[in-house]
């Protein structure tokens, strides 16, 4: 049987249906919403087999859902574990240099059309990957800065839940057409799902 992309159950860290409360305190709020917005690009996924993930869906663009997926994961190593935690740790994926973090490895990486082991792969270090960078902010203040090199200024812990919330929002636009153009689904689950 051949790997496909689950179901994910929108939850919050104790295991409650996902609400992004209306009011709460910022902290609560930022990991809500990003929460929302990762989980919205697995739902995406949500039904589709490898190839599917890592077709190019709306040419002329090379984007794929496994490119986001992959992209998403090197975002998030980058803001929070490399440059806010100070973590010394390299890319995730290889691919070119060009700024894309991933997004234009699918096609390179899968060159060999063994779409199963590294979908399910690449999936899985995103999963893995948005742990470990919960865990590198766990217990940090909003206020907490580093110093950017991308940037070169100080930043802080909330800039990057901000700048990460409008990345997932973005790349989550791009995702609904790339699910619409591979199956015609659309809204938060596929039929079927």
């Amino acid at each position: 049987m051949t790997w496909t992309a689950p179901r994910i159950e929108r939850t919050t860290a104790d295991g409650d249906q996902l609400n992004v409360p209306s009011t709460a305190d910022e902290r609560v709020l930022l990991e809500g919403w990003l929460r929302w917005h990762r989980e919205t690009l697995l739902t995406k996924c949500a039904g589709l087999g490898p190839a599917q993930l890592a077709r190019t869906a709306a040419e002329p663009s090379n984007l794929t859902l496994l490119g986001l997926v992959r992209h998403m994961a090197e975002v998030e190593r980058w803001w929070f574990r490399r440059s806010f935690a100070g973590e010394p740790i390299g890319d995730l994926f290889a691919g070119p240099d060009d700024g894309d973090e991933g997004i234009d490895g699918v096609d390179a990486a899968h060159a060999e059309r063994d779409y199963a082991a590294h979908a399910e792969r690449d999936y899985a270090a995103f999963r893995a990957e948005v742990e470990a960078c919960e865990a590198a902010v766990a217990g940090r203040g909003l206020d907490e800065t580093f110093q950017s090199t991308t940037r070169g200024r100080p930043v802080s812990l909330r800039w990057v839940y901000l700048v990460m919330i409008q990345e997932y929002a973005r790349h989550n636009g791009h995702a609904d057409l790339l699910r619409e153009r591979t199956d015609g689904a659309t809204g938060d689950y596929p039929a079927g799902e």
